[in-house]
């Protein structure tokens, strides 16, 4: 199980919205008037092309047979079966996502991209903008976690104390920007800070275990899960507090508002009826539960 300790500060909560009873039974499947508000070659062509990156379990992975597995997998199975559309994974490196999305050679991102106003307004740290901006519809709430080696040999236990060292890391997620931020406050205090990009955190955990980094950050299901005795949980650990909590968002472009509304009632109708909590509960990852769905509520 992922140490419930992890995630204190997220202030998530696993309650789930009920529907009133009226002493009535409904005939109406809502999932058939919401198929009906789907754009109209997205409903003619009965395919959701989904992107993901099937490499920072317990999120999104390549099971043992090859086959995607993971949350995002889960949660993106159930929102095409209950929209009546075949679900098409397609792999590939995290910081291509977005643009794909932004391109229209996805339909969706669902792979742990987490909602930040910057990815909604295409700016860069200057608030200058750099591309189109993206839509979300946030489903779980997560946060940023310091990994180390077993046993924390440099008792590093914030960033600050990350300067005069080697991080590495996922290119293209929330936690490069993080260690981006970081190497301008290690300079004003005189030091450096390295930090090494890569393209699967894989990776980024394997310079960490051999030495040559001295952390990785990575959000919080993840750190749980490679730091569970299940999943080799002896070769590193967390130290420190949360950082930055922010939303998971299922990544829409910006034209396709009638989609992004439509998966965000989806969302609901799946909290509703429990499927999103055996979705969770099957991750271990009910600390980041959501009450409801929220369009755009990253910061």
């Amino acid at each position: 199980m992922f140490n419930r300790t992890l995630l204190p500060a997220l202030g998530a909560t696993s309650l789930f919205l009920t529907g009133c009873g009226s002493g009535t039974t409904s005939t109406v499947d809502p999932g058939a008037a919401l198929r009906a508000k789907l754009p109209a070659p997205l409903r003619a062509g009965g395919v959701l092309k989904v992107g993901t990156n099937l490499n920072y379990a317990p999120v999104d992975f390549k099971a043992a047979d090859g086959t995607p597995a993971g949350l995002d997998i889960d949660l993106a199975q159930a929102l095409g079966d209950y929209l009546g559309l075949r679900v098409q994974f397609v792999d590939q490196p995290f910081d291509q996502l977005i643009p794909n999305v932004q391109q229209h050679r996805l339909d969706l991102a669902l792979s742990a991209v987490i909602d930040t106003e910057q990815r909604q307004n295409g700016t860069d740290d200057s608030g200058r903008r750099v591309d189109p901006g993206v839509d979300f519809v946030d489903y779980f709430l997560t946060g940023t976690a310091i990994l180390v080696k077993a046993g924390n040999p440099l008792s590093i236990t914030n960033l600050d104390q990350l300067c005069d060292h080697t991080v590495a890391m996922q290119r293209g997620t929330i936690q490069a920007e993080i260690a981006a931020r970081q190497t301008d406050v290690c300079r004003k205090s005189g030091k450096t800070l390295t930090v090494d990009l890569f393209d699967t955190d894989d990776q980024a955990l394997g310079e960490v275990a051999s030495g040559k980094a001295v952390a990785d950050l990575n959000d919080y299901p993840v750190a749980a899960w490679n730091t569970s005795p299940d999943h080799g949980g002896n070769r590193f650990q967390v130290t420190g507090a949360m950082l930055q909590t922010s939303p998971y968002g299922i990544t829409v472009n910006k034209s396709d508002g009638a989609l992004r509304d439509v998966l965000a009632k989806a969302l609901d109708q799946l909290i509703r009826n429990g499927g999103y909590d055996r979705i969770l509960t099957k991750w271990n990852a009910r600390d980041g539960a959501v009450p409801a769905s929220e369009i755009n509520g990253g910061f």
